[in-house]
């Protein structure tokens, strides 16, 4: 980062909490009812319309700086243009592919549980026993006391 692009971004830091100040002190448009009565007028350091006009002069004129270094910072980020952040690049790109050699082989009979692989021995090599596949439970009776069929949608 160059010292100008250092200033800019200073510059728009302090715009920007600037542009924050004078909206905060601005009045609304219900604000100008009451100083027409008089409640207003007499306390306000620039009269009843003059602050009106300097701090929404201002507030404009500080937007204008605002939208000038935004895009002056947009300009230095385009002109980098090669330089990658560390979401961009990934973590995985700096990890080195394994060779051929260096990849496990899978065993055999393909993995153990898996569909179609041999079972492991247990004690004494015995096979172990392949537990059957559960039960359906029994439906249980609809609230009118009638049992529900398969495929029906209940009521």
């Amino acid at each position: 980062m160059n010292v100008l692009e250092s200033l800019l971004l200073v510059l728009h830091l302090l715009t920007a909490v600037a542009v924050c100040a004078f909206v905060l002190l601005q009045h609304g448009k219900g604000a100008d009812m009451g100083a027409a009565f008089g409640s207003g007028a007499s306390g306000s350091l620039f009269g009843a319309s003059g602050s009106a006009n300097f701090l929404s002069r201002t507030t404009a004129i500080l937007a204008a700086v605002f939208f000038v270094t935004s895009l002056g910072l947009t300009w230095f980020a385009a002109s980098h243009g090669s330089a990658r952040s560390a979401i961009e690049s990934g973590v995985m790109d700096k990890v080195p592919a394994p060779k051929a050699g260096e990849l496990p082989t899978p065993p055999a009979g393909g993995a153990p549980g898996a569909p179609g692989a041999p079972a492991a021995p247990t004690e004494a090599g015995k096979a172990p026993a392949v537990p059957a596949a559960p039960a359906a439970a029994p439906a249980a009776p609809a609230a009118g006391g009638s049992e529900s069929k398969s495929g029906e949608v209940p009521k």
